[in-house]
């Protein structure tokens, strides 16, 4: 079973440092965590990009929720995925859903094209909100650079989302299973071992790197803790 990748929620680059030195595989870079991250300065992801040598998946959410906004709004994000692309940006986290739940193939492909076909992403918990999960990985499934969804398995978090998961799991040859599942949202130590045994090697977390909430920075063995339930 391969190593497992562990990726963790920084706000800059303190928490990114203090993420690596816990051995985070990868970082989720975000901007105002009461909105549930937001896209960040790209003088932020300069700093980051700087502080650290595991990869940065930058989000790209300029408002709380799940839609896109109006066709001035999006522009002005795409104009910012291009910006962060050329400040050295490769990994992103993107995602927007339709008012009924679908998910948003213009504003996706949208996002998709401003940063490139070599970038990689993630879309998010958006995933968690669909009015239909199979109907929304099979419509996204052309995507280009799409290799991550992150999600819980429900919008309320792990907990309820569990069978979800592992039914998941099973069908990762299937068309719009390919991408890898990335665990996150509600996640506690108590999950691992039935997702890892499951075939789970991805998980994301973001208040539990921070044990004195979300006010308080990244703490290195708080991550470290999470580094050996995985690899346990």
């Amino acid at each position: 079973m391969s190593r497992p990748i562990l990726e963790v929620i920084a706000l800059g680059p303190e928490d990114a440092a203090a993420a690596q030195a816990g051995g985070a595989d990868r970082l989720e870079l975000v901007s105002d965590m009461a909105a549930d991250g937001l896209t960040p300065a790209r003088e932020t992801f300069a700093a980051v990009r700087d502080a650290v040598d595991i990869p940065v998946r930058v989000m790209l959410r300029a408002a709380d929720g799940f839609a896109a906004g109006g066709a001035a709004a999006l522009e002005a994000l795409c104009g910012t995925a291009r910006a962060l692309r050329a400040e050295g940006a490769e990994e992103f986290v993107l995602g927007f859903l339709t008012d009924d739940g679908r998910a948003d193939l213009p504003a996706v492909a949208a996002l998709a094209d401003a940063v490139g076909p070599r970038a990689r992403w993630t879309f998010h918990r958006a995933i968690d909100r669909t009015a239909d999960r199979d109907a929304l990985r099979k419509q996204l499934a052309d995507q280009p650079g799409l290799d991550t969804y992150l999600t819980a398995g429900s919008a309320s978090g792990v907990d309820d989302g569990l069978a979800t998961l592992l039914a998941e799991a099973t069908r990762r040859d299937e068309p719009g299973y390919e991408p890898q599942i990335m665990v996150g949202g509600g996640l506690k130590l108590k999950h691992v071992p039935v997702l890892r045994t499951a075939g789970l090697t991805a998980f994301h977390i973001g208040g539990a790197a921070r044990p004195s909430g979300w006010d308080s920075p990244v703490s290195a063995d708080a991550v470290r803790t999470w580094r050996a339930a995985l690899d346990g």
